[in-house]
Formats: C-alpha cells, sequence, structure tokens
C-alpha cells in the first residue's frame, strides 16, 4: 500500500541527529511522519529540494519585536516576516515593550496580537521585576511564556532589577530556567561620563567587559545560593566564556552573529551608530573567546538579539544615539559563512539554533528533524553567494550592520508545522504562526 503526506520534502540532503546524507521528509498532520526513501509514496504536496540541504528550524531565541507601543520600529508583523525570509521558523520575543511584558493581561495582549499575523511560531518573556518578583512562578507557567527576562543593566520601565536583592528574590520564586541580561548597572552608571559625545569609539569603553564579567559573577553567585537555573544572553567577553565553562551545571548561555562577526576595533569608525548595541561589539581578543566557547561547546544557542530602531534615531550622536541592531533575517546567512569558510561546522550550527533552543528551554515538539516533532524546517542552499544589503531587509527599520557582506549560504525556504512560508525569497500564502509549547508548563 502506497503511504501518504500531507507534504514530501523531496530530494535534499538532510542534516540532523542521524548525521547528513540524502533523505526524504514526510509531513503529516503539520509533524514529522517520516525521514527515509520516500520515492514510492505520494503527497497532497511535494517539494523540490534537489540540491538544497534540510535542516532542523533554526530557533531564534531573542528578538525585540517592538509591539505594542514602538510600531515605528518594528512589529509582530514586520518583525516575523523577516524571520521567516530569513530561514527562522520560531521566535521568542522579549518584553520590554510599552507597556511592559510583567503580567497576565500584558502577555495575554501579546499573544492576541500574533494571532494570524506572525509568520513564525512565537513564544514571549515575562519581565521579571522587583513589583511582580513573588508571582513569577506562577506567569511563567503562562501559555506562551517562554520564561522570564531580567535585565541587570540599563532596561526600560520597571524592567531594570540591578540590585542582589531584587535578584535573589526573582531567583527565589522561578523554578523554569530565568533569561538575564547581565551588566552591572552600578558600574554603567559610574562610567557614563566616558561617553565622547558623537565618538561611537566610547561605547565599548563606557559598557566595558568589566561590566558584564562583574554581573555575571553576581549573577551565577546567586544562582547557586537560590538552587536557580540561569541563562546569560548575548555574552559578549573571553573572561565570561571561561568562567560560565566551570558553571554549566546552572548556567547556559547564548552568543550572537554580530558578536562574533564584527570587530569593534573597526566597525565603531565604519557604521557609528548602527554598531551600537548592548552589551557593545568588542575587539578580536573577545571575539577569539566567543569562538572558543562554540569550539569548547560552553556555548548553547545561538540568537540575534534582533533589536531595530530607525536610521533617522541612530543618527544622533553618541550616546543620544539608541543601542540595538536587527539581525533575525542575517542570523542564517551569516553564520553559514562562518560554516563555508570552516569557522563553524553545519552539525554545530544546528546544535546552536535548534537543538540548543530545544535543550535550555525545553521545547516541546520543537528542535529537532525527528518523527513526531513539529514539522519545522529551514532548507539552504550551502553554495548560494550573495550579498547582505539594506534594501533587501524585510524589517521595518530597514538596515542591517551587514551591508555588502558577501555571504556564502542562504535560506531558500522556512517551514512551519508542515506549512511553506517562505520559499525563493517570497512569503506563501497567510500568517498561521501559533504559540511554541514548553515541558514544563504542559496540560
Amino acid at each position: 500500500m502506497t503511504q501518504t503526506y500531507d507534504l514530501i520534502v523531496r530530494g535534499g540532503e538532510v542534516a540532523n541527529h542521524a548525521g547528513r546524507g540524502r533523505a526524504d521528509v514526510g509531513v503529516r498532520n503539520g509533524r514529522i511522519a517520516d525521514v527515509g526513501d520516500l520515492s514510492q509514496a505520494s503527497a497532497g504536496e511535494v517539494f523540490d529540494a534537489t540540491g538544497l540541504t534540510i535542516l532542523p528550524g533554526v530557533i531564534d531565541t531573542q528578538v525585540h519585536f517592538r509591539e505594542p507601543g514602538l510600531e515605528w520600529k518594528e512589529d509582530l508583523e514586520t518583525g516575523s516576516r523577516a524571520a521567516a525570509l530569513g530561514g527562522v521558523t520560531a521566535v521568542f520575543e522579549m518584553p520590554n515593550t510599552e507597556p511592559n511584558t510583567t503580567d497576565p493581561d500584558t502577555l495575554a495582549d501579546k499573544l492576541e496580537r500574533a494571532r494570524d499575523r506572525m509568520w513564525t511560531d512565537h513564544a514571549f518573556y515575562i519581565g521579571g521585576t522587583h513589583e511582580n518578583a513573588r508571582y513569577l512562578g506562577d506567569l511563567e507557567r503562562l501559555p506562551g511564556c517562554c520564561g522570564v527576562k531580567v535585565f541587570m543593566g540599563a532596561s526600560t520601565g520597571t524592567l531594570l532589577v540591578a540590585d542582589d536583592d531584587g535578584v535573589r528574590e526573582v531567583l527565589r520564586h522561578v523554578k523554569r530556567r530565568a533569561t538575564f541580561h547581565s551588566e552591572d548597572e552600578y558600574r554603567l552608571v559610574e562610567r557614563r561620563p566616558l561617553a565622547r559625545t558623537g565618538d561611537w569609539t566610547s561605547h565599548p569603553e563606557v559598557r566595558d567587559p568589566e561590566s558584564a564579567i562583574m554581573s555575571t559573577r553576581r549573577l551565577v553567585g546567586l544562582a547557586r545560593e537560590t538552587g536557580a537555573r540561569i541563562h546569560v544572553l548575548h555574552v559578549t567577553t573571553a573572561e565570561e566564556v571561561e568562567f560560565l565553562a566551570d558553571h554549566k551545571d546552572v548556567a547556559t548561555m547564548e552568543l550572537t552573529p554580530q558578536h562574533l562577526t564584527l570587530d569593534g576595533d573597526e566597525a565603531y569608525d565604519r557604521l557609528k551608530g548602527l554598531a551600537q548595541m548592548n552589551p557593545p561589539i568588542r575587539n578580536n581578543y573577545h571575539i577569539a573567546g566567543l569562538w572558543r566557547g562554540i569550539e569548547q561547546g560552553v556555548a548553547d544557542v545561538l540568537g540575534s538579539d534582533h533589536a531595530p530602531h530607525t536610521l533617522e534615531e541612530k543618527a544622533r550622536p553618541y550616546p543620544a544615539s539608541p543601542s540595538g541592531m536587527p539581525g533575525v533575517q542575517t542570523l542564517v546567512p551569516v553564520m553559514l559563512t562562518h560554516v563555508a569558510n570552516g569557522r563553524l561546522t553545519l552539525d554545530r550550527f544546528i546544535d546552536l539554533t535548534s537543538h540548543g533552543a530545544n535543550r535550555v528551554f525545553g521545547i516541546a515538539g520543537k528542535g529537532r528533524m525527528a518523527e513526531g516533532y513539529d514539522a519545522d524546517l529551514t532548507i539552504v542552499d550551502l553554495k548560494a553567494k550573495h550579498v547582505l544589503k539594506h534594501e533587501d531587509m524585510a524589517t521595518r527599520s530597514g538596515w542591517t550592520p551587514f551591508d555588502g557582506m558577501e555571504c556564502t549560504g542562504k535560506a531558500m525556504a522556512t517551514i512551519v508545522r508542515g506549512r511553506v512560508v517562505m520559499k525563493d525569497g517570497e512569503l506563501i500564502g497567510s500568517a498561521h504562526g501559533r504559540p511554541v509549547r514548553f515541558q514544563e508548563t504542559l496540560g
């Protein structure tokens, strides 16, 4: 009897837990039903992947899509549009919107705004604050919540938790892995006078490596004291990588393509405000340390920290210019270029962009290309040469810090739960992203 599927991705090279090799992927009811030789099977839809490589769907666990309150920079539709065009199948969105996402109502509002507007699957962080710390154990269990996010360095609204007592109180109540922006606010305030007006090269001096290292040491100590699990976002220093390698039982860590690729010794002169983000782009000493974190297995996930601002905002003279840069659409091509150049293996890319997210956040049914998992696939041409350009960015801000970068490797299709949402640089159909589910909050 002939097997039938809703979708067969046929003729490509599959790269998953079993290694790399020619195989087809069969999909039923939005889930992977089989990976293997399906040449004798039939399907309602067949995707010809000849010459392409089929990866587990890329998950970007740190994006700022700015809705509600900051929609002139980005919104859930435009941000997820850029994600899908870049080969990303699911995103975790941050709480520093207006209003901040800190209670059941603001989380429910985001989930409702996302319904039939987001092209990718999605989850939202609850911001941890002094005011809601005692309730976080309940808030983190709400459907559509990927966990608690805490800002130990400069942030908006009530989201800043700079003091040890505040962080300790958050960690006492959180049961899932809590996620942190780790920069020491007290040191940042002390060093603000070092900012030179109009000189972006002073940004990594104001937010120096010690600001991050001090904070991460404090954070790990508090995690040990409270018995909590923590995830350190956008690590930027060689010393943090070395330190966190000794604390993997409580701490996981994220790296970004920007910090792995842009060299602070030239980026600030070349890009001006477009190179400004927090924590800062640093020099080659720290870049080498971050790559060591990848090579030694210390790094757990890659996130884009997609945080767009308009070109007009970015043109303000430093330090009036805002920190943050878009990245969700460029994560895949930038990192595949590192694969093409021999600095990163394809297996490690998969580990950092899908398997790692599955492990760190306990995602239910995503992060692996295996039978029974959601049929989330990122289909790439590993040899495609192209140049990243401002005008090709779907993000509302309309720019990228990687403008002019020659890339090798490109997402050719994005499949979310068996639905082809992007093919050959064009979105297909309408937005049908759904909330991501998590093992610790099922039922």
